[in-house]
Formats: C-alpha cells, sequence, structure tokens
C-alpha cells in the first residue's frame, strides 16, 4: 500500500510541475516508478521531455557544459568575487531596533566588547550546504572572513581597544566598555533537520546576551539565522538589534554596516513572529491569533 501511494504521489508531483526530484536516498525507486508511469501513460514523453529541457536548458545558460581550458581553482575565489560577497553581506542586514543611535558606530567610542557564538565562526555565517550538507561548526571554509575578523579590522582602523570572549565573561570590577555586540544565532542546519516548534536563542547566546549587559553600556544584538527566531523575552532589553540573515563568507560586511562606512538599506523579506501561536501568518499580514507582530514584513531602520 505504501509504494502505491508513494507511486502514484509521483506521478502527481510530475504532471503538476515538478522537473526535478530531489531524492538522496530514494532515487531508484523514483526511478522505476517514472518508466512505469510512463509506460502505463499516466506521464506523458511530452511532459518528460518538459522537464529535462528545462534542467538542460538551464545547465547551458550556467555554462556547466563548456570546456575552459584556462578554468584554475586558484582564480576562485578572487578579490571581485569576495568584494562582491562583501556588498551582499552589507546590503542584506536590516536594523531592527536603535535605541540611543548606538549604531552606527560612532567614532567617539573607544573601548568595544565581542562575545557570541556566531561572532568568530564563519561556518555559522555561511549556514548549510556549506562544506557539508548540514554546514559545519568552526572555522572550516578557507578563505573566509568571520563577522569577529571584520570587527576587529574596522576598530584597529579606527584606534578602537576590542575585546572577545565567545561568552562575554568580560569582568565588571572593571571600567564598562562603551559598546558590546553579541553575535548569536543557530546551528547551520537544512530541510527538516532545522525543524523546531519554537526557534529561538539557546541558553548559552540568552547568557552571552546578559554578560555583555553587565560589562557594557549598550549592547547591540546581531542575530545569525536562517529564518524569524523568538526573541519577545530578549528584545525589550536590548539597545540594537539587527538581523544578518547567513551573511556568507565576507562577515566584514557586516561589519562595514555596523561602523557606518555604508548604511542599513535591507527590510524583513517576511513577518518577525511574536510568539508560535501567531503561525501561520496570513498573506496579509495578520496572525493566526489576531496578536501584533514583534515586526511586520517589510520593517526595518
Amino acid at each position: 500500500e505504501g509504494r502505491k501511494n508513494t507511486f502514484f504521489a509521483t506521478v502527481q508531483a510530475v504532471n503538476a510541475g515538478v522537473d526535478m526530484a530531489m531524492l538522496p536516498f530514494d532515487y531508484k525507486a523514483f526511478a522505476i516508478h517514472m518508466k512505469w508511469a510512463n509506460r502505463l501513460g499516466l506521464v506523458s514523453d511530452e511532459r518528460i521531455d518538459d522537464a529535462v529541457g528545462r534542467i538542460l536548458y538551464a545547465k547551458f545558460a550556467l555554462g556547466l557544459f563548456d570546456v575552459r581550458e584556462d578554468s584554475t581553482s586558484t582564480s576562485i575565489p578572487s578579490a571581485a568575487h569576495k568584494a562582491l560577497a562583501r556588498e551582499a553581506a552589507a546590503q542584506s542586514l536590516v536594523l531592527l531596533k536603535n535605541e540611543n543611535a548606538v549604531l552606527p558606530i560612532q567614532t567617539n567610542v573607544k573601548h568595544i566588547r565581542v562575545a557570541g557564538s556566531a561572532a568568530g565562526n564563519s561556518g555559522k555565517q555561511m549556514g548549510a550546504w556549506t562544506i557539508e550538507w548540514q554546514g559545519v561548526d568552526g572555522n572550516w571554509p578557507m578563505g573566509a572572513t568571520s563577522i569577529l575578523s571584520g570587527i576587529q579590522e574596522q576598530a584597529t582602523s579606527q584606534g578602537i581597544n576590542v575585546e572577545y570572549d565567545p561568552l562575554g565573561t568580560f569582568s565588571t570590577d572593571r571600567t564598562k566598555a562603551e559598546v558590546g555586540i553579541a553575535v548569536v544565532g543557530e546551528m547551520p542546519y537544512a530541510e527538516g533537520w532545522g525543524d523546531k516548534a519554537y526557534p529561538t536563542l539557546d541558553h548559552n547566546d540568552v547568557l552571552t546576551i546578559k554578560n555583555l549587559q553587565a560589562s557594557c553600556d549598550n549592547v547591540v544584538v546581531v542575530i545569525v539565522s536562517g529564518r524569524p527566531l523568538l526573541i519577545a523575552d530578549q528584545v525589550d532589553s536590548l539597545d540594537g538589534l539587527v538581523a544578518a540573515w547567513l551573511p556568507g563568507s565576507e562577515g566584514a560586511g557586516v561589519a562595514d554596516v555596523l561602523f557606518g562606512d555604508k548604511p542599513f538599506t535591507g527590510t524583513l523579506p517576511l513577518p518577525w513572529p511574536h510568539h508560535s501561536e501567531q503561525l501561520p501568518i496570513r498573506s496579509d499580514g495578520t496572525t493566526a491569533d489576531n496578536t501584533p507582530l514583534l515586526f511586520p514584513r517589510y520593517f526595518g531602520l
């Protein structure tokens, strides 16, 4: 019965317009089902040619079948590639909160403390489908620039003292830093492995923010994630809040905006819920329980 249902599901999917079935573990069964569906007249030759034609067109358009004698791995990444990735990171940031104009970081700031599990972790900022299917935790991607490195580079050029500790365990006996930056967020994930009923900041991220608040006058939180997280319990205590999404290989692009070399231009491509009971959010922006969102779609300071 299960095989029968899978067979008819395959027929329905292909006839509905699915050109490429991504089945890494069940591809043999899919091939068998497609052959029989075609033989039985349930999926026509024309529909198969239609699907394959679009797939091949896309591959030829991308040059995947071209032979390039001069192609070498040493040209990747080039300076142009890195500059484009840095610009893309800068343009993707969304400023969600900015109390007391803490951002961009002012030129009179002389001391910054940086913390967070995603600060010095280029694997986290690149997300899944990097190196491995589920991504990597750490600085495996060679040649990538972490957000921490970008902040340190910017601060050094302006004569700002930067301290870093992953959990933000700085001494509270000394003078507070003017600004603390907590770069927090999710582990990389792809597909069902990342499913969560309540996608929130983990305990260490919340502790990191509290530690920074004890040792800094103002705290900016940069969230590295592939989706909005449930942060209603933390948002009121934050001076600055930035959605960085998954900024990619050039974390310096994040620093460019934090320090004002480039402006905040991003807006939310989807609503940011206040709590999970609001889901699913309707196309008109109203919620399932008719309560206010934390941030509406297209919001961005």
